[in-house]
Order: structure tokens, then sequence, then C-alpha cells
């Protein structure tokens, strides 16, 4: 029996963006890794979250409800 379940809600997709509107970017001086959605028009990056691991980058997707899409390597 699960009494205190922590109930997870899937948000919707920001208006104005789409799932190829996701991408990481790095700091040059502290190194510190941010996901969220990228606006090419303003430059910016929305709803962005701090990635500490790969577990934090499936959690960034879970939390929109989408599918980690396969990294390959070349």
């Amino acid at each position: 029996m699960h009494l205190f379940q922590k109930k997870s809600t899937v948000l919707p997709i920001p208006s104005g963006f789409s799932t190829d509107s996701i991408r990481m970017e790095s700091s040059i001086c502290t190194g510190e890794t941010i996901i969220g959605f990228y606006d090419p028009i303003k430059k910016h990056l929305y709803y962005a979250e701090l990635v500490k691991s790969q577990a934090d980058i499936q959690g960034f997707y879970l939390k929109y409800g989408l599918k980690l899409p396969d990294l390959k390597e070349s």
C-alpha cells in the first residue's frame, strides 16, 4: 500500500516550443550544464534546469512526458 507516494504530473510543452527546441548548454567559465527550451529568435534558453548527471536529463524529459532520444556517437 503506497499512502505517501509522490504523484507525478506531466507538464505540457510550453507554447511556442517543440521537442526540437530542447537544447543543452554549458558555461565556459564554470562548466555548469543546463537543459531547457531554446528560442532561436531571442537566443535564450527558457525553463532551464541544472544538469548534474544523466538522471537529471531523463528527469527533464519525463517532466514533459517525452521519450529520451537515442544519442548515437559518430
